[in-house]
């Protein structure tokens, strides 16, 4: 089981906490008011520690140096992205999302590689989709058959950059679109994977593990393209 770290004990952090915590993960979790932590339930068993979440002694006390994802969901956009950008940059922290209020803020935090979901969009599905790899494989939508899903997919830092073509012929899938700084787009055949792009992908049911587990990976040194 992982270890996840969250910043934001209101609804949606109490939400992921309860969910990765029953799933029987390591849970910390990160609020600056002590008070906010009466929300857990008492069959909760992680951690919480009161401080800053950009704070590096508080990120430090919550195991961050041992986390498999970050997830800020305070109020605070500023907080959010500061403590993720603290999360990814220096304790290299694999999945990271933050949440936002502000939607016009979303193009500048993606162009960061800072996965972003808005407030009018925000649910604690969303944020188990960007932190949990299994959890966004059980798809979107199957077709009648059931062999086929479609489903939202995690990479690994190093595709960034790479063409989506590459991508398609490494695990066996299409990508079907991309959400990039908001909105879907269809890829064409020399488009290139971007920093915080959310990669959408039709897929053999019975292939999702070993999809996921080449998406985790770095790709392949690169070729003449």
């Amino acid at each position: 089981m992982a270890h996840f770290v969250i910043m934001g004990c209101g609804r949606v952090g109490v939400s992921l906490a309860h969910t990765l915590d029953s799933a029987g993960h390591s849970v910390a979790v990160i609020d600056q008011d002590p008070h906010a932590f009466r929300r857990l339930s008492k069959s909760f068993t992680g951690t919480t520690v009161t401080g800053m979440g950009f704070d590096k002694d508080t990120l430090e006390a919550a195991k961050i140096d041992e986390a498999y994802a970050f997830a800020a969901v305070s109020s605070g956009d500023n907080s959010n992205i500061l403590a993720t950008r603290v999360s990814r940059e220096t304790y290299n922290v694999p999945h990271v999302v933050a949440r936002i209020y502000d939607p016009g803020r979303a193009e500048i935090y993606q162009r960061l590689g800072i996965p972003t979901v808005a407030a009018v969009r925000w649910s604690t599905d969303q944020v188990l989709r960007r932190i949990l790899p299994d959890y966004s494989m059980r798809g979107d939508f199957r077709e009648p058959s059931g062999r086929l899903v479609l489903s939202e997919v995690a990479l690994h830092r190093d595709w960034y950059g790479r063409l989506v073509k590459d991508l398609e012929a490494a695990a066996g899938v299409r990508v079907a679109y991309l959400t990039r700084f908001g909105e879907g787009t269809i890829p064409e055949n020399r488009t290139r994977l971007q920093g915080g792009d959310l990669v959408h992908v039709m897929m053999r049911l019975d292939e999702t593990k070993d999809v996921e587990k080449i998406l985790a990976s770095p790709p392949t040194p690169l070729s003449n393209d």
